[in-house]
């Protein structure tokens, strides 16, 4: 389960409530860096490994699951939060 698409970051920072400056101090990226990835929309991101890997990290522990192709209705790539426990 791994970060894709544009598309699934910024859905992802939106379940996880928190900007794109926000994300980028998370994760130490430019916040440019989190605005070009969510600006690929839903094509695959060119970002290199490591920078794909501090977003991805830094929104999971915010409770964001990331979601493969066969784990979507839609078939593409998605997002959910974590269960909390009551």
């Amino acid at each position: 389960m791994s970060l894709t698409t544009g598309n699934q970051l910024k859905a992802a920072r939106a379940l996880a409530g928190v900007n794109q400056t926000e994300l980028s101090e998370k994760a130490r990226v430019n916040v440019n860096t989190i605005r070009n990835m969510e600006g690929r929309g839903a094509e695959t991101l060119v970002s290199g490994l490591d920078t794909v890997r501090k977003v991805q990290s830094a929104l999971e522990a915010a409770g964001v699951i990331f979601l493969d192709d066969g784990e979507t209705a839609t078939g593409g790539p998605g997002v959910r939060l974590a269960r909390v426990e009551k």
